[in-house]
């Protein structure tokens, strides 16, 4: 399943949304009843204090989480409406993921690593695509290196390849400079929001740096679990 190239509803609508866990204190709520949409091509930041529940809302959006209430549509597609392997499927065909940790396979050089979602889909040409992505971001030379010889940026430029490699109109990064220095950092989100304009993909971005949620075109922040107004 894979979503259409045009729509006239957004790329995603989350509605009624909560998340609540037991404890050997109680229920804790860690979401509670949050709604927002995004259009196709926006770029938004959640932001929030650490425990404030945005990296949770950012697991439930791509499917890895389930809420206890309310659901998400990606492009109309309630995607709770599917059973597990659905999700996943759903996943594979739509949705590009850059994490804080890079989620790198050890076993797997970068060239191996940014291939493996295109052959996941069956992509012939896995191969020749993910080895012009990786030269696209710099990483040309780096090809056979396994990710413990790169350095976390390095890492973290293979990670923007595998996520950007499938062209997926969905991508979702959690921290994506959280692990590295600052000059670093800035240097890969340069990166991230350059591919996503060429690629023109719909970017939500989890981070607890406002300089970076300012780049984005739209801001939300969480607190307590709680969506806050927009300014």
């Amino acid at each position: 399943m894979s979503l259409p190239k045009k729509s006239t509803v957004p790329a995603i609508a989350v509605q009624n949304l909560s998340k609540r866990v037991s404890d050997a204190t109680g229920e804790l709520t860690i979401l509670h009843e949050i709604n927002f949409t995004v259009q196709a091509g926006e770029t938004l930041a959640i932001v929030g204090a650490s425990g404030s529940g945005k990296s949770t809302l950012l697991g439930i959006l791509a499917g890895l989480d389930v809420p206890s209430q309310g659901t998400v549509l990606l492009d109309g597609v309630d995607i709770f409406a599917l059973d597990e392997d659905g999700r996943a499927t759903f996943r594979k065909n739509n949705l590009g993921f850059v994490f804080q940790s890079f989620q790198l396979l050890m076993h797997l050089n970068a060239l191996e690593n940014v291939m493996l979602p295109l052959e996941l889909r069956g992509d012939k040409k896995a191969h020749e695509k993910a080895e012009a992505m990786l030269e696209h971001v710099g990483l040309s030379s780096r090809l056979r290196h396994y990710p413990k010889y790169l350095s976390g940026g390095e890492q973290q430029r293979v990670a923007l390849a595998r996520a950007f490699v499938t062209e997926p109109p969905l991508l979702f990064a959690d921290e994506p400079t959280g692990s590295l220095d600052a000059v670093t950092g800035e240097s890969v989100i340069q990166l991230m929001f350059t591919l996503n304009r060429e690629r023109s993909s719909t970017l939500i971005l989890v981070t607890h740096d406002l300089s970076i949620a300012a780049r984005c075109g739209r801001t939300l922040t969480i607190a307590a679990g709680r969506l806050q107004p927009e300014a």
